[in-house]
């Protein structure tokens, strides 16, 4: 098995990178955050769990060691996959998405590109428990104060992937309309 790999980026696209390491290029699927972090030519390491099927053996790499141990929790749910899995935490960050499963927000993850009503109570009952430790008090109206600025960066006619995104990069500690004058900042300058 593999653990971590540390290498230079020879090749970076939408949906993973090629670390080249003493003589041999290793393809690992990434988050587009993670990606959009690192440039081609430059070192890099990645914590990687190796995923083996009957057909192929694939490598999923993070920045950080929380990440993967997140990414396999999520896998170790019945009917969530590792590419399913790279796109739940691709559209927050960790400590939003321990929030939502740890206050059982299903509406929340409900709005993930592909996770459906089913598969996010599933989540929710397989994770609650070791989330709601971390989600703290006042979880649930950081995460109302989320779904909030979200719906308002969508109303004045951002895509729920620009608005999740510029989200990402503000702090959690704002309040909603903190939240929102701070996404709306990210916005502006990725379209200047």
């Amino acid at each position: 098995m593999i653990g971590s790999i540390k290498g230079k980026i020879n090749l970076k696209t939408e949906k993973f990178v090629i670390v080249e390491t003493a003589g041999v290029g290793y393809k690992i699927n990434a988050s587009p955050d993670t990606i959009s972090k690192v440039k081609n030519g430059a070192e890099a390491m990645f914590w990687v769990h190796t995923h083996v099927r009957e057909d192929a053996l694939d490598l999923y790499g993070f920045p950080e060691r929380a990440e993967l141990e997140f990414f396999e929790m999520l896998i170790n749910i019945s009917g969530i996959g590792p590419k399913g899995a790279l796109t739940i935490l691709g559209v927050a960050s960790i400590e939003t998405l321990r929030k939502a499963i740890g206050t059982g927000d299903i509406s929340y993850l409900t709005k993930i590109s592909g996770i459906g009503k089913k598969t996010a109570e599933k989540i929710v009952i397989e994770l609650r428990d070791k989330m709601a430790k971390e989600a703290g008090s006042g979880g649930d109206s950081s995460m109302q104060g989320e779904l909030d600025a979200l719906e308002a960066l969508k109303s004045l006619g951002y895509s729920q992937n620009e608005a999740r995104e510029a989200l990402k990069k503000v702090g959690a500690e704002l309040d909603t309309n903190g939240k929102i004058r701070e996404a709306l900042k990210v916005l502006g300058k990725n379209n200047s």
